[in-house]
């Protein structure tokens, strides 16, 4: 282990100094959809014919033993397969990728392994087997339940589908996230509202509510909807997070929301609001580590000394290729020493209720001290409160989350890609 190195307030270590590595996830990028929706800047393909499922499987698992040096003896604490739909996939592929994750790397043994699926790829015993695989959170995309908008969105299902898919999620999973959106194109405060009683009926367990972005290099960028006003859509977020407080769900992060002591279906016990908060993301946020395979997919990885982010080939073919001849990763990039706090905050003051004031030297191997002057500044500006134990972003800070960051933002900084999954 490497000892922390002394830095005065202001003034930055030539590289991190960590005295243990951060926990360890494993992202996995399945980039096919049935169709690509006009709001989505993902790296998501539309499937023309049969998806090279065979061939993307092994490319995967060679990408995964290609990397092994990178995280050698390291457990893995959760698993996400993101896409992309990944239910596209049929249930033997992705038992036979979590087949070698397991055979390849520590995975712990309560590991949290999400799969995301969308309701028009739902089938019931494809579900149940999903299960088996080992897939112990599902994560839908449900968007609305209002058919206007489900059209307006691209979606491929309609109400009926959306529901009779958390019907199916429910009776196979005890953990089930329910995407939604808000500030959709013609939407109304009541409309939004309507969203989130219709997903109150299932008592999910968890809850993802995003609201709606316009983001180039997307269909909606070239050709933009009339949204609702900054006004509307704030009321909207002000209605969705009062309505769900009162139905018992912990807002812990900008758009998600655990539900406090879930019974679980399948085991009728209650469970406190740890289980049900998605671990994967929480590390993330948390500034955790996390070693991306797929196409496109993004890493990130600290080593004694140095933090490292990676890249994958973004084209499904190119990526196929380059698993099976060569390396699929396009970019390496050590982390400069000045961009580590923004990053850090970048993720943490995305969590409502902070972090502990210890963790920021623990997952970035730098000393607290080094932001201490912008902790000053955020904190007389009413965006942060702190004491020797705890940092988090006020109600102010966390509507004007932006302007909080932008505090630590080091000069010529390289923002990273947003890695958050629902």
């Amino acid at each position: 282990m490497s000892k922390a190195v002394p830095v005065k307030s202001g003034s930055l270590a030539s590289q991190p100094a960590f005295r243990t590595l951060p926990p360890l996830s494993l992202y996995i990028h399945i980039p096919w959809c049935a169709r690509k929706c006009p709001y989505c800047d993902f790296n998501s393909h539309e499937a023309r014919g049969a998806v090279p499922e065979e061939r993307y499987v092994a490319a995967l698992i060679a990408d995964l033993e290609r990397a092994l040096p990178e995280v050698w003896g390291r457990r893995v604490h959760s698993v996400f397969f993101g896409g992309g739909t990944p239910s596209l996939f049929s249930a033997p592929a992705i038992d036979a990728i979590l087949a070698a994750v397991r055979a390849q790397l520590a995975l712990a043994p309560d590991a949290e392994i999400t799969l995301e699926a969308n309701p028009g790829t739902v089938e019931a015993g494809k579900f149940r087997d999903f299960r088996a695989a080992g897939i112990n959170r599902l994560s839908l995309g449900i968007q609305s339940f209002d058919p206007r908008h489900l059209k307006s969105l691209g979606r491929i299902h309609d109400d009926g589908e959306a529901r009779r898919a958390i019907e199916i999620a429910m009776r196979n999973f005890d953990n089930v996230n329910l995407d939604l959106m808000y500030g959709l194109p013609g939407q109304t405060v009541e409309g939004a509202l309507s969203d989130i009683e219709g997903a109150l009926e299932f008592a999910p367990p968890h809850l993802s509510c995003y609201h709606l972005t316009i983001e180039p290099n997307t269909w909606f960028h070239r050709f933009p909807p009339k949204l609702p006003d900054d006004d509307t859509t704030a009321a909207m977020q002000d209605a969705i997070e009062a309505r769900l407080a009162g139905a018992g769900y912990d807002h812990y992060e900008t758009s998600a929301f655990a539900r406090r002591n879930t019974m679980t279906p399948v085991t009728g016990h209650r469970s406190p609001v740890t289980d049900r908060a998605c671990r994967h993301n929480l590390n993330y946020w948390m500034f955790g580590d996390y070693l991306g395979i797929g196409a496109g997919a993004h890493g990130k990885l600290s080593f004694p000394g140095r933090i490292v982010r990676q890249a994958r080939i973004k084209h499904p073919e190119r990526y196929i290729v380059a698993a099976e001849t060569g390396d699929p990763v396009y970019e390496r990039r050590d982390v400069r020493c000045e961009e580590i706090p923004f990053e850090f905050m970048m993720n943490a003051l995305r969590l409502n209720a902070g972090f502990p004031a210890a963790l920021f030297e623990e997952r970035t191997g730098l000393p607290l001290t080094v932001v201490l002057r912008e902790l000053e500044g955020a904190e007389r500006r009413g965006l942060i409160e702190r004491d020797h134990a705890r940092i988090a972003p006020t109600a102010l800070g966390r509507r004007y989350l932006n302007d909080l960051l932008q505090l630590f933002l080091a000069p010529e900084k390289h923002v990273p890609h947003p890695v958050a999954e629902p």
